[in-house]
C-alpha cells in the first residue's frame, strides 16, 4: 500500500476528502482511481492550501475556471465570474479541506489548514516529496483535480 507517511495511508486522506465533498458540494460525482504524480504540476487556475500539525504538506484543488463557476452556480443559483469566482474557489477549497481535517480526526490524525492561496495564470509547483492525484467528475459540470503534496 502506498503510504503518505509512516502512519497515515493516502487512503485515509482520499476517503476524508471524498466524504468532505459529499458534505460540501450538492452534486453527484464519479471519482477516478488515485494515481502517483511524480513530475511538477502545471496549472492555469487552482487553490493551494497548506497542512500543518500531524501531516505536513499541501492540497491543491485544480480545475478550469468555468468548472468552478458551474459548481458555484449549482450551489448558489447564479453563475460566478471575476472576483466573486476567485473568492468562491478559495472558499470551496477551504470548506473541502476543513471537512477533510474533521474527517481524518476520527482516524486519529490532527491537522490544521492554512488560508487558501489562489493560483492564476500559467503556474508550476515542484519540490514536494510525494504527490498523489485524485480527481472527481461532476456530471455536466466538469473535473476537479486534487493533489496531495507531501513535504
Amino acid at each position: 500500500m502506498m503510504i503518505a507517511t509512516e502512519s497515515v495511508p493516502f487512503t485515509t486522506l482520499f476517503d476524508g476528502v471524498l466524504a468532505s465533498i459529499n458534505n460540501v458540494v450538492p452534486l453527484p460525482y464519479v471519482s477516478q482511481d488515485p494515481r502517483l504524480h511524480e513530475d511538477q504540476l502545471k496549472l492555469q487556475f487552482g487553490v493551494l492550501i497548506g497542512f500543518t500539525g500531524g501531516l505536513k504538506g499541501k492540497i491543491l484543488f485544480k480545475a478550469d475556471k468555468d468548472v468552478f463557476s458551474r459548481l458555484g452556480e449549482a450551489m448558489f443559483g447564479m453563475p460566478l465570474e471575476g472576483d466573486m469566482l476567485v473568492s468562491f474557489a478559495g472558499e470551496l477549497g477551504n470548506m473541502i479541506a476543513g471537512g477533510l481535517c474533521t474527517n481524518v480526526f476520527g482516524q486519529g490524525l490532527t491537522i490544521d489548514i492554512t488560508s487558501p492561496t489562489i493560483m492564476e495564470g500559467e503556474s508550476k509547483i515542484s519540490g514536494f516529496k510525494k504527490a498523489m492525484e485524485l480527481s472527481v467528475t461532476f456530471q455536466e459540470k466538469g473535473d476537479l483535480f486534487m493533489y496531495f503534496l507531501l513535504d
